[in-house]
């Protein structure tokens, strides 16, 4: 089973007519819904592929927090978590050409702590997002998470996320914590990689670069290179880098090689481009 560790929170998706004008008025169309990297994975992967994945993080203890956790449920999401505080919420500015800008406040998500070991029954395959490893208690919640199903036998992957992300928790300091926790799988965008440039690897990382190939780089240096679909149009870029993650890990679980697992990862991208928020479009091929 695919476990993932950290943030649910509400998104306010803000769809811009044209570029904000500061100090008056701005056109907007304005959708909430789920959201956090994390969370995301989960959903995408038990909603497109029918995969069992668990869930593990922690919301408020409000209304939002029960909505937020019953949607995941309903979307066949094994949930466990933590209530307490206040619900996270994220505003995200998607200018017209779908490009997203992203205002956080991860509320309850990072006060993840004293993690119970059996919500990891279970659990072959940990995914992480750097979200849960560069801010505590989620952070030590995390590691527990890792050493957990380590010594079950599980395998565990790391999204590295944010450029922002990284550099306030230090470029170098993160590449140190990578090499500590000896990912078996390391995902990141183009820039993303830059940060992780002269880390002595013994992971596989898999570069995602937009419309252009997928890099994938093996321990020994080896690289593949996998095409990426075109996609019609592009709508909202929010939440494509989590489905990529859900549709290639399902795909690794399932016995894939990388290309068939990157060539499902891609797919599953694609799926959420031409919808507001980080939802997958289940309908499309």
């Amino acid at each position: 089973m695919l476990g993932v560790i950290g943030d649910l929170v509400e998104d306010v998706v803000v769809m811009l007519a044209g570029p904000p004008a500061r100090g008056t008025d701005t056109t907007a169309t304005i959708a909430r819904t789920r959201g956090g990297s994390a969370a995301n994975v989960a959903a995408a992967a038990a909603a497109s592929t029918g995969a069992a994945v668990c869930f593990i993080g922690r919301v408020g203890d409000d209304p939002v927090g029960s909505r937020l956790v019953d949607e995941l449920v309903a979307g066949g999401v094994d949930v466990r978590v933590q209530r307490g505080g206040r619900t996270g919420a994220i505003v995200v500015l998607v200018e017209p050409d779908g490009e997203r800008t992203m205002l956080s406040d991860r509320g309850a998500a990072v006060e993840l702590d004293g993690l119970d070991p059996a919500w990891l029954d279970g659990v072959t395959w940990l995914h992480v997002p750097a979200y849960s490893l560069c801010a505590e208690p989620i952070g030590a919640a995390a590691h527990q998470a890792i050493a957990v199903v380590r010594a079950a036998g599980g395998r565990v992957s790391v999204d590295v996320s944010s450029v922002a992300l990284v550099d306030g928790f230090g470029a170098a300091r993160f590449a140190e914590l990578l090499v500590e926790l000896a990912p078996d799988v390391v995902l990141a965008n183009a820039e993303e990689a830059m940060r992780l440039d002269g880390v002595p690897a013994s992971w596989r990382l898999v570069v995602k670069c937009g419309a252009d190939p997928v890099v994938v780089v093996e321990p020994d240096g080896a690289r593949t290179e996998v095409a990426v679909a075109p996609v019609a149009a592009v709508r909202d870029t929010t939440g494509a880098g989590d489905a990529f993650a859900a549709g290639f890990l399902v795909a690794v679980l399932a016995g894939q090689d990388v290309v068939g697992a990157v060539a499902a990862g891609s797919a599953l991208a694609g799926r959420t481009l031409g919808t507001a928020g980080a939802g997958v479009d289940v309908s499309a091929p």
